[in-house]
């Protein structure tokens, strides 16, 4: 008895446990097919004890998406926290982090990227909201980039939400092919984003735009 009491943890490192395991399982097999047989083995604990902390397969896997996504949006927070540089440089600094995380995160990145957004609701309106904070971070840096540009770029409000859409869904779509193809870095993808999108928005904030023939 003194044996098990010894190898009793405290029920947030338990929780911690199944939710990592739930993410790989959720990961590898998608929502429908994910058995809670299978992350109970994972995790290390009776799947009894997995219903009894986290009640339900749907409010677990609401659990791995709401935890996933807040660790993203605080890693790319802690990327420009305190940065005091141009919006370029910040924007830059966010987009290192997303790709950083999401490489460092393969799995998580997968349940965020592709599992949550193809189950319908409830899930797919958690994922929604993530992207809605990294899209409103990303439109203000280009707010500031156009409010900071020599002789006042004229950049409207529109401009600057469909432009944030755009740099986040391709940031999106890059983090997968990145961590699907062997040798890409984190870096490298940030910079392929950074030189393709950076380099549009330069000549938008000259307001030199290109319209068709």
């Amino acid at each position: 008895m003194g044996g098990a009491k010894g190898r009793r943890l405290p029920r947030a490192v338990r929780e911690r446990q199944m939710l990592d395991a739930a993410v790989r399982s959720f990961a590898r097999h998608g929502y429908q097919t994910a058995s809670m047989d299978e992350i109970a083995e994972l995790a290390g604990v009776s799947k009894p004890l997995v219903y009894l902390y986290l009640n339900s397969k749907e409010e677990l896997f609401t659990s791995v998406i709401r935890r996933e996504a807040a660790a993203l949006l605080d890693a790319v927070a802690a990327g420009v926290e305190g940065c005091g540089h141009p919006p370029d440089e910040r924007l830059w600094a966010g987009l290192l982090a997303f790709f950083s995380h999401a490489a460092e995160h393969p799995d998580a990145w997968v349940v965020l990227s592709r599992q949550a957004r193809t189950q319908g609701e409830p899930f797919a309106g958690e994922v929604a909201r993530m992207r809605d904070e990294i899209v409103a971070f990303v439109a203000g840096l280009i707010g500031e980039a156009a409010r900071e540009a020599e002789g006042g770029a004229v950049v409207t409000g529109r401009d600057v939400e469909a432009l944030a859409q755009a740099l986040v869904g391709s940031a999106e779509s890059l983090a997968s092919w990145a961590n699907e193809t062997p040798g890409v870095t984190a870096k490298e993808a940030a910079a392929t984003l950074m030189n393709f999108a950076w380099g549009g928005l330069g000549n938008l904030m000259k307001s030199e735009r290109w319209s068709p023939r």
